[in-house]
């Protein structure tokens, strides 16, 4: 292993461990306080976003085409590994911000996740680890494929929940009662 690689590794593995402290600090559960724990979780409800992946799990792997991307126009300069460690830290701030008070009320009460509590600790390092292989799948595949793979994970989850990533961001920053309408009649 290159110098390189093991530094990435081990900033990749700083990021993770800063981003389980401050869970734990905000009060996290490690796991679902239901009791079980499941690889996949599909109905919209309390447990949604307490196992390890769900119908926002695309969301995040979208988020990772998206800083592939980004980091590709912006920063092709630098190598990879510090590309990453950049989306990294971007997706490990996200994840640390959205399971604050602050951004769970705003979900509860400008976007369709009624009932939200936060992410378990567990779901919060696998949107992290979808957010990495987002990034993976980008940096393999040409971009028009990474484009009709992102636009197709967003048509897929409105299609079933009613809801995707642009929705998302569009009721968390600025909530339309007509969409929220929408969504909540499912």
């Amino acid at each position: 292993m290159t110098r390189r690689g093991l530094s990435g590794w081990i900033g990749a593995g700083l990021l993770i461990a800063l981003t389980i402290a401050t869970e734990v600090f905000e009060g996290r559960h490690p796991f679902c306080t239901c009791g079980h724990i499941a690889l996949w979780h599909g109905p919209i409800d309390a447990e949604t976003s307490q196992q390890i992946l769900d119908w926002y799990s695309p969301s995040h792997l979208i988020h990772g085409l998206l800083f592939y991307a980004i980091g590709f126009l912006l920063l092709r300069r630098l190598p990879v590994t510090v590309r990453f460690l950049i989306a990294l830290a971007v997706e490990c701030g996200w994840e640390m911000i959205e399971n604050s008070p602050l951004i769970i009320d705003r979900y509860r009460t400008a976007t369709a996740a009624l009932g939200y509590s936060g992410d378990s600790i567990l779901n919060s390092m696998s949107d992290i680890a979808c957010m990495s292989i987002g990034f993976l799948i980008a940096r393999r595949l040409p971009w028009p494929a990474s484009l009709l793979l992102a636009v197709g994970l967003e048509l897929l989850t409105l299609a079933i929940i009613r809801d995707n990533l642009t929705l998302n961001v569009l009721m968390l920053v600025h909530p339309i009662a007509a969409i929220r309408a929408w969504q909540g009649a499912l």
